[in-house]
C-alpha cells in the first residue's frame, strides 16, 4: 500500500499567525475616512493577492513607491505611518484623486471636484495639502470646467513629495523594519520548513 503524507509543522503555522497579527496591529489605526472615495477598511488582500503572499507583499513595498501604492495593505500601513507625522492628508488627497478619475457622470464630477478642492486645496482647508500657490490657483481655474484631469498637477506634486520625503522615512521606520524582518523570516520559513514532506511509502 502506498500512502502520501503532507504535513505542515506547527512552528510554521505559528510564525504565519504571528506575522499576520503583527501586520494587523500595524494596520489597526489605518482606516481612512469615506472622503477618500469610500475606502474605510483594508482587508488581507492586495492588487497582486493571487500571486503574492503576505510576506512578499510587505517586502515588495520597499522595491518602489508604485509597489507600495498598488497594495491595499501597503497603502494602509503607509497611512498609519503618515498619521504619526500628521501628514496623512497627502495620501488621502492622492487616493481621493484616484477615485475621482473613475467618475463618469459630468454632474457628479463637478460636485466631487469642488468637494475635493474645499477639503484639500483651498487655503486653510480642513486637510490642506502642501502645494505651491501657482498649483493651487491652476487647480482653482480647472474647476471652472471640471474634467477627470483637473487635479493631475496637484496630485502629481503631492505624490512626488510623498515619494521623496515620507516614503524613505517610512522604509526606515522601526515599525516597517520590524515588519519586513518578520516578512523575511516568514518567507524563508515558507521556502524551507513549510514545504511538503517527501512522499513516504509503506
Amino acid at each position: 500500500m502506498c500512502r502520501t503524507l503532507t504535513t505542515f509543522p506547527n512552528s510554521c503555522l505559528e510564525r504565519a499567525k504571528e506575522f499576520k497579527t503583527r501586520l494587523g496591529i500595524f494596520l489597526h489605526k489605518s482606516e481612512l475616512s469615506s472622503d477618500t472615495g469610500g475606502i474605510s477598511k483594508f482587508e488581507w488582500t492586495s492588487k497582486h493577492s493571487k500571486e503574492r503572499s503576505f510576506s512578499e507583499d510587505v517586502l515588495g513595498w520597499r522595491e518602489s513607491f508604485d509597489m507600495l501604492l498598488s497594495s491595499k495593505n501597503g497603502v494602509a500601513a503607509f497611512h498609519a505611518f503618515l498619521k504619526t507625522e500628521f501628514s496623512q492628508e497627502n495620501l488621502e488627497f492622492w487616493l481621493a484623486c484616484e477615485e475621482f478619475k473613475k467618475i463618469r457622470s459630468a454632474t457628479k464630477l463637478t460636485t466631487r471636484a469642488h468637494h475635493i478642492f474645499d477639503e484639500y486645496i483651498r487655503s486653510e482647508a480642513p486637510k490642506e495639502v502642501n502645494i505651491d500657490h501657482e498649483t493651487r490657483e491652476l487647480t482653482r481655474t480647472n474647476l471652472q470646467a471640471a474634467t477627470s484631469s483637473c487635479f493631475d498637477v496637484a496630485q502629481g506634486k503631492t505624490r512626488t513629495l510623498m515619494e521623496k520625503d515620507s516614503y524613505p522615512r517610512f522604509l526606515k521606520s522601526p515599525a516597517y523594519r520590524d515588519l519586513a524582518a518578520q516578512a523575511s523570516a516568514a518567507s524563508s520559513a515558507s521556502a524551507s520548513s513549510c514545504s511538503p514532506d517527501e512522499p513516504s511509502h509503506t
